[in-house]
């Protein structure tokens, strides 16, 4: 499999660019149902220890609630000889994905057997799996463990059915009236078992997991029209912030959330409302899982975003990943794979957070095998920081161009384009 391709280098800038005091961040959540006051909570923690390891300060306050504001909260940074004031919200559709999510046991059955097709019978599968195995594997549990809970539930449902067929028999009753009663209870059995697992999904992710990957196949790849809708919201928003007296509006999206900034952003590109000279704009992906969506027949959307987007001279693409980060497709070049990368693309530049090398050996054995931890590490403090430090790109005195300014692509990205599907247009 070809690892390296030849990429332009990122837009270079002076030596002397003026240093970020004022910064807007954006952050697109992934697939996501809980209210993003977690996000809030994990970057105050987290960010405290990044600053005590690092030997800066970060300070997280409350913002004064105006009618209509997305959910947020403010930071001041004292990094790297610079003070910042940044302004972080939180871009939610968490609504959407709750309404999304199916409420009945039968009905999440019925999305395992539509994504299943989805994926299989479009031939998507087999080509993502040419790219990593972990997110495949992340991909098939909930598929195999809805399938063993289904297994469980039946065989415990049956034994049952024809032990109480058999004591029937013995007191005498009618076979017919015997053979109900079995099945009744047997099927009463096997409901409460599968009950009794979906209640306990918050430490299995079972349904969680399917209902995530129900929502990227239910349209082939293509958006639904309500999260059409709210990404335009979403745009909009990030246009005004870039008419504000600001050195950088930062866009952030992680996992699921990579993907939908890829569209917006392009969206607001191809529109023109990134004002010359105004407020650099930059897209910060994060354990990416684009090619999930991208490698559907129906997603021409997407891929024209990315072939689009990797293009752009109005701001910069970085994006960040780990192969110790199971959920994504770690070092794969989401342009690339997908089959849409045009002859003179510069973006994204590909970088790896290297988990088992900014991590400490004891912090690692502690998360290696947590792997939902793992895939927002990304969000939070490393022990062994590298180059990558997300607190210093959204607090710090650089803009991301300026922070990762020369800095050459990973050199075991992949970039080989093992996507069918590469139209741009239905």
């Amino acid at each position: 499999m070809t690892r390296t391709d030849r990429q332009p280098a990122p837009i270079s800038r002076p030596a002397d660019a003026p240093r970020v005091t004022r910064r807007r961040v954006f952050y697109i959540p992934g697939y996501d149902p809980i209210h993003p006051r977690r996000y809030r909570e994990l970057y105050r923690k987290e960010g405290a220890d990044q600053a005590g390891i690092s030997g800066y300060e970060v300070t997280l306050s409350a913002r004064a609630s105006r009618p209509g504001a997305r959910y947020g909260w403010s930071v001041a940074g004292r990094i790297e000889g610079g003070e910042v004031a940044a302004e972080i919200d939180v871009l939610v559709w968490s609504d959407i994905v709750r309404a999304s999510m199916s409420h009945t046991i039968a009905a999440t059955y019925l999305q395992l057997v539509r994504t299943a097709w989805a994926y299989i019978g479009s031939g998507a599968l087999f080509r993502l799996m040419r790219l990593r195995k972990g997110p495949i594997i992340a991909a098939l549990y909930p598929v195999g463990f809805l399938i063993l809970q289904a297994a469980i539930a039946l065989g415990a449902g049956y034994m049952l059915a024809r032990a109480v067929v058999a004591i029937a028999g013995v007191a005498v009753l009618p076979g017919a009236l015997g053979a109900l009663l079995g099945a009744l209870t047997g099927a009463g059995a096997a409901y409460a078992i599968l009950r009794w697992f979906k209640a306990r999904d918050g430490r299995f992710y079972a349904y969680y997991l399917m209902h995530d990957y129900a929502y990227a196949a239910r349209y082939g790849g293509a958006n639904p029209p309500p999260l059409e809708a709210r990404m335009a919201e979403f745009a909009d928003e990030i246009a005004e912030a870039l008419t504000q007296d600001v050195d950088e509006v930062l866009v952030v999206g992680h996992s699921s959330g990579a993907h939908l900034g890829v569209s917006i952003l392009a969206d607001l590109i191809r529109a023109g409302r990134v004002p010359p000279g105004g407020p650099a704009l930059a897209f910060l992906s994060l354990g990416q899982v684009v090619p999930m969506v991208s490698f559907l027949p129906g997603a021409h959307r997407l891929r024209a975003d990315l072939a689009f987007l990797s293009t752009a001279r109005a701001l910069t693409w970085v994006d960040v990943t780990a192969p110790g980060d199971g959920c994504a497709f770690a070092l794969c070049d989401p342009v690339a794979v997908s089959g849409v990368a045009p002859p003179r693309r510069r973006w994204p530049l590909v970088l790896s957070a290297a988990f088992t090398q900014t991590l400490s050996p004891a912090r690692w054995r502690t998360l290696r095998w947590k792997f939902f931890r793992l895939h927002f590490q990304y969000l939070c403090a490393f022990d062994r920081p590298g180059q990558y430090d997300y607190f210093r790109i959204t607090a710090g005195p650089q803009t991301l161009a300026q922070r990762f300014e020369g800095r050459a692509p990973s050199a075991s990205r992949i970039v080989a384009p093992v996507n069918k599907f590469t139209s741009i247009a239905p």
